[in-house]
């Protein structure tokens, strides 16, 4: 096994992460030379295309140490000696009074493991999220005295507390995060000029200009309008909530909702679907590849995520999927949290209503449900402003340079 760059995952592969996938494809295609490190085993049950194309070899930590106990001794007796062990378990014992959890326990038990088997090949490691699997990066360059670098997303920034971003930053070489609403969170816990912003962005190739769309308006029961969510079912997206606006839409108004995704609401969400009595206008379609996202997208009238903050803090960054619903022309109805309102600008590529309020998200849908020139207005406004203002060769281009990688002539473009 032979990689330049260690790249640390919560779990791969993951449908639910497409942006990782993306960005790890295209680094290969610059000539990045990566060994993917997850946390997780997958648990999914399908792969994307994409997943299929990465060429990087895969090295699964123990995600429970007592199930791989010979493997974490192992580890142990082999950094034993080195110098850095020292450094990293002062670090872990500070952490640990801060953080007396198990989970705090584990990280450092994977950090041993990984620090003993990777590759001596392995220049660099880069970590995707700020919370546990930066821990365990940490802990790890600490040992063998390799850099650090990080990439911050969303539930990472918003439910880690600040002691440990501010140190995690410290420590690392660079770091970037993917919407201005992170960016602006944790620029005041970095070190000057260690943080930059830089958005995944989509890969438009992947996702071309749809075709043109019937002009339903809710009033044909055979052919009705067509709402489509693609969320993992979590508090943070505010599946609930979309239930109750669609119980509230007129009933003179003929619709049907899809969504996919998977998450541990899915049965609560079914349960509350039938309490409303709209349950055989929903369908849910469990976790999807990204063609079957994209079906899903071309055969909807009006993308809808009401996402709200979460009681433990967790919220949206910036969803790749609504980037994906503005580039097949869809209107977006969301809310203003997290990062959304960097993408969807109100009245202008969809609309935003107040968060945790059903009345006003019934009335946005009903509005445009009705009025099918108005949301192809919407939806052509959102994929030009997806091609203006997020291409994924932006950012990608920022990342590989930050790799050492020589430009492109499609980053040049």
């Amino acid at each position: 096994m032979s990689a330049s760059v260690a790249i640390l995952v919560k779990g791969y592969p993951r449908l639910s992460e497409t942006f990782i996938a993306q960005e790890i494809l295209a680094l290969e295609g610059r000539g990045l030379d990566p060994l993917i490190v997850s946390l997780r085993r997958p648990t999914d049950p399908a792969v994307h295309e994409m997943h299929r194309r990465i060429r990087a070899p895969v090295l699964h930590l123990p995600e429970y140490l007592y199930r791989e106990p010979w493997r974490v001794l192992r580890g142990l007796a082999r950094v034993f000696r080195r110098p850095g062990l020292r450094r990293a378990f002062r670090r872990w014992l500070r952490d640990l009074r801060r953080d007396p959890t198990a989970n705090r326990g584990r990280r450092f038990g994977q950090a041993l493991v990984l620090a003993a088997e990777l590759p001596g090949s392995v220049r660099h490691l880069h970590v995707h999220y700020l919370h546990t699997p930066a821990s365990v990066g940490l802990y790890t360059a600490e040992i063998t005295g390799l850099p650090l670098s990080l990439s911050a997303h969303a539930k990472d920034i918003w439910t880690t507390p600040d002691w440990e971003k501010r140190e995690k930053l410290e420590a690392c070489r660079w770091a970037v995060t993917c919407s201005r609403n992170a960016f602006a969170a944790l620029l005041p816990l970095a070190p000057p000029g260690r943080l930059t912003l830089v958005y995944h962005g989509l890969d438009l190739a992947r996702f071309p200009t749809p075709p043109p769309r019937p002009p339903r308006d809710g009033s044909d029961a055979a052919d009705p309008f067509r709402i489509v969510t693609v969320a993992r079912a979590v508090p943070k997206k505010g599946l609930d909530l979309l239930l109750e606006a669609l119980a509230r839409l007129p009933s003179d108004l003929h619709w049907c909702f899809s969504h996919r995704g998977g998450g541990s609401e899915l049965e609560a969400l079914r349960r509350r679907a039938r309490r409303l009595g709209v349950a055989d206008r929903v369908r849910w379609l469990g976790p999807g590849t990204q063609a079957e996202v994209l079906e899903l997208l071309r055969d909807g009238d009006l993308f809808c995520l009401p996402a709200r903050i979460a009681a433990d803090g967790d919220r949206d960054g910036l969803p790749n999927v609504v980037l994906e619903a503005m580039s097949q022309e869809l209107p977006v109805v969301a809310t203003p949290v997290g990062a959304i309102p960097e993408a969807v600008v109100h009245r202008r590529t969809g609309l935003l209503v107040p968060p945790e309020d059903p009345a006003a998200l019934a009335e946005a849908l009903a509005a445009l449900a009705r009025d099918p020139e108005r949301r192809r207005e919407l939806g052509r406004a959102g994929r030009v402003r997806v091609a203006e203002q997020f291409r994924f060769e932006t950012g990608i281009a920022e990342i590989a340079a930050r790799f050492g990688l020589r430009p492109t002539g499609r980053d040049a473009a």
